[in-house]
């Protein structure tokens, strides 16, 4: 099947070929799909980097496309450029979203015809950012959205995998992978980037007392005391700790 790659800031993937059916995740501009099928203005698609099935709605994509910077800011403001001036426009690339570059000038990268991002919102497609909770906490009190993957809505499973994302690191999307990919942490104590999963929820330790999570119930990402979180996930919701693994094991 041929490569083909997003060409618009976000799109949401469907577990159906139907608007009003789930949303199960979203891909962001640059992302590299095959096409599996078309179906009546839906395409069926398959992702490079997770492996993850889903419909979209069928436009034209990109074929031909070699990133050379991506988005290092939770969200970056798209400009036009009218007589010499940058005028802000109402769209957004988001983060680790990958770009390929017309024109640049001191402060600006076009990425397409009249589209710019300022610079200093970008890396390299190369960069590789060791401090994961750098990233993670870039998505401190957005809203919960199920399926979501960016500052405007993310989910608990989307908060995790992000960091992989944008090193350009396999890392499954959904926490019931997640958990199957990471390995067991030996010992009990947590700390520091340990990943803890339930059925059906995942979060990351920031130290040894305090836990980041896009929470379904709180509707948004935050920080938590990880006991206190522990204690209330398994009274409100009766799951108990299944695994808890590390980032730097997964």
């Amino acid at each position: 099947m041929e490569k083909n790659f997003l060409n618009i800031p976000i799109s949401n993937v469907y577990t159906r070929p139907n608007i009003r059916s789930e949303v199960s995740t979203q891909i962001l501009y640059g992302e590299k799909f095959k096409i599996l099928n078309k179906k009546k203005g839906w395409v069926k698609i398959k992702t490079y980097f997770d492996n993850y099935l889903g419909y979209i709605r069928k436009q034209k994509f990109r074929k031909n496309f070699k990133p050379q910077f991506k988005i290092f800011k939770s969200k970056s403001r798209i400009y036009i450029k009218r007589k010499n001036k940058f005028s802000p426009s109402k769209d957004f690339l988001y983060f680790a979203s990958g770009i390929s570059i017309l024109s640049e000038n001191k402060k600006f990268l076009e990425f397409e015809k009249n589209k710019w991002i300022k610079k200093k919102d970008t890396k390299f497609i190369n960069h590789y950012e060791k401090n994961y909770l750098k990233i993670i906490k870039l998505f401190l009190n957005s809203k919960y959205l199920w399926g979501g993957k960016t500052l405007d809505g993310i989910d608990c499973s989307a908060l995790i995998q992000i960091y992989f994302y944008y090193n350009r690191i396999f890392f499954p999307r959904d926490s019931k992978d997640q958990i199957k990919y990471c390995k067991k942490k030996k010992g009990k104590k947590l700390d520091k980037g340990d990943i803890i999963f339930w059925k059906g929820h995942v979060g990351i330790c920031l130290n040894k007392s305090k836990f980041i999570h896009a929470y379904g119930p709180r509707k948004k990402v935050l920080m938590m005391p990880t006991n206190r979180t522990i204690e209330l996930i398994e009274k409100t919701a009766n799951l108990k700790v299944k695994k808890v693994s590390n980032i730097k094991r997964c």
